[in-house]
């Protein structure tokens, strides 16, 4: 299969997953992996903390459905509002980077793998 990600994609990628922020990049990594999943690419997305699932579900399928409530049980389950950020960027971006990735591989006429 050709290279899917463009390089301004490829670098955007690489500054979400460096060490510098407030969640552990692993954690970025599965989150991103979680919204390419839920967008239909084969993935497998590594251990999500269960209180974060429903939130990630809401921002990946319907991120307009989120509301203030939902970042307060955020906030009560002790995420910080930069752990927050970053778990919803990371969530966006991925499933984002899941629907080009879908949306390449349909011009290209290939079958995902």
């Amino acid at each position: 299969m050709k290279k899917l990600l463009p390089d301004r994609v490829q670098q955007l990628l690489t500054a979400l997953f460096s060490n510098q922020g407030r969640t552990p990049s692993a954690l970025r990594h599965h989150i991103v992996a979680y919204g390419e999943n839920v967008a239909g690419v084969n993935t497998t997305p590594g251990e999500i903390p269960t209180n974060l699932a429903p939130y990630l579900d809401k921002v990946t399928r319907a991120a307009y459905k989120v509301t203030d409530k939902d970042i307060r049980q955020l906030k009560e389950a002790g995420y910080s509002e930069d752990d927050i950020y970053e778990i919803t960027f990371s969530a966006a971006v991925g499933a984002g980077l899941g629907r080009m990735k879908q949306g390449m591989i349909a011009l290209r006429g290939e079958e995902q793998k």
